[in-house]
């Protein structure tokens, strides 16, 4: 029993737990099957976002339209990532995520079928693109949250780093895979292959087993209360309300870097397509990179010191960045990011994962997922920034605050900095 003063939890002795290294997860079957579903569902996801963006652009000419478009994606997860995560933490989360993953292909047939027939207005695409975002909020925490149900405490930090390799690793296949599909079939066969990956993640998640377990919350305690126990519960325990904005504060700040590239292609550096693609990857391939090297740290990802480190590390790479004299010295820089990213973003989610407590963990959890909206919110502050100031001193003053954000939280709170679960 490991006991801290702000909460309590079952763990494997340190001396008896076994060291299984960067691919520890990988010895448990179930881990593996929700592996392969999460790398095909991401890769699709990316496919469809990719040729989704070329569609808007494409017909109508008009950023504004992109803009909503994007927006649409986003904002859900914003604005219902909470009850996603009361919802998952109420039923069965494999059967949730079923349901989740059903809808999600339906609504690529839908777009694949608009699409086909010529007959896709704007406002249909913002009905489905919004409808999307709306169960993806709901899919999201269930998700990530029954991770926790596949492998022991002691390979969760390689299960949650092995994750965040999969996502990365769709971020390369499924651009690509769009370029691909639309030069030789057209934007429509993209929306329909979306909807295929979707078979393949049902059959990974039918495949799973998983031992019978109690239901977390009483299905007749009411749902706004469950609700407010999870903010509750948040609330009267500081230290993961910490951890929670340790997670938030860099995604508002930090994370839109990804979408401000082309800012910094077109005006910055002047290299084009060609160039904005290779900034992409190599952030990418860091971002593997870094994955790889949180998962292979095991213990030491799970403690608060390396997670601030991490943090730093994010938005120390990202101000070099931003201040960096041409596109050669810039794109290493990338490189470093992404791993800096991903690694503090693997450590901090492991370090939540073991410390919530199951009857709350979709709820807090899912104060993680409303990132897709904060994105969005953030590339269009760093841009209207960036309007008047030109993108490298606008990147560089949401960056520092992040920076600062990690000194005052290495300074100010020994307790997040010395904790180790």
């Amino acid at each position: 029993m490991v006991r801290c003063d702000w909460i309590t939890m079952d763990e494997v002795p340190e001396k008896k737990i076994p060291r299984g290294g960067t691919f520890a997860a990988f010895r448990h079957r179930n881990y593996i099957l929700m592996w392969v579903g999460n790398l095909v569902s991401n890769s699709g996801d990316w496919l469809d976002q990719i040729a989704l963006n070329w569609l808007v652009i494409s017909t109508t000419g008009s950023p504004i339209h992109l803009g909503l478009v994007n927006l649409a994606r986003g904002l859900p997860n914003t604005l219902f990532a909470v009850v996603g995560g009361a919802v998952a933490d109420r039923v069965d989360r494999r059967r949730m995520m079923m349901v989740t993953q059903t809808l999600a292909m339906m609504f690529a047939v839908s777009l694949f079928l608009l699409v086909y027939t010529g007959e896709a207005p704007i406002w249909a695409i913002l009905i489905l693109t919004t409808a999307r975002g709306v169960v993806i909020a709901f899919n999201t925490p269930a998700r990530h949250t029954l991770i926790s149900e596949l492998v022991p405490s002691h390979d969760l930090a390689s299960a949650i780093a092995l994750n965040s390799i999969a996502l990365n690793i769709s971020k390369v296949i499924g651009p690509l895979t769009a370029a691909a599909i639309i030069a030789g079939f057209g934007v429509a066969a993209c929306f329909l292959v979306n909807a295929v990956t979707f078979i393949a993640v049902l059959a990974m998640l039918w495949l799973v087993n998983l031992p019978p377990k109690p239901v977390r919350v009483a299905r007749s305690e009411e749902f706004v209360t469950t609700l407010l126990g999870g903010v509750r519960y948040l609330r009267e325990n500081e230290m993961l309300f910490l951890l929670v904005a340790v997670a938030l504060v860099p995604t508002f700040f930090a994370q839109p870097y990804i979408q401000l590239l082309a800012l910094f292609a077109h005006d910055v550096f002047h290299v084009g397509p060609t160039g904005l693609g290779m900034m992409v990857s190599v952030a990418a391939i860091g971002s593997i990179a870094g994955g790889l090297y949180s998962a292979w740290l095991q213990r030491d990802a799970r403690k608060g010191s390396v997670m601030l480190l991490f943090m730093g590390g994010f938005g120390a790479s990202l101000l070099a960045f931003s201040l960096a004299p041409n596109i050669y010295v810039a794109t290493p820089l990338l490189f470093f990011a992404g791993a800096m990213h991903i690694a503090y973003n693997s450590s901090n989610n492991t370090i939540l994962q073991l410390a919530v407590h199951d009857d709350y963990r979709g709820r807090v959890l899912s104060t993680l997922f409303m990132t897709r909206g904060l994105v969005s919110v953030g590339t269009a502050t760093t841009a209207m920034l960036a309007a008047v100031l030109g993108p490298r001193f606008a990147m560089a003053i949401m960056v520092s605050i992040v920076i600062l954000f990690a000194v005052t939280l290495w300074t100010t709170t020994p307790r997040l900095r010395h904790l180790s679960v």
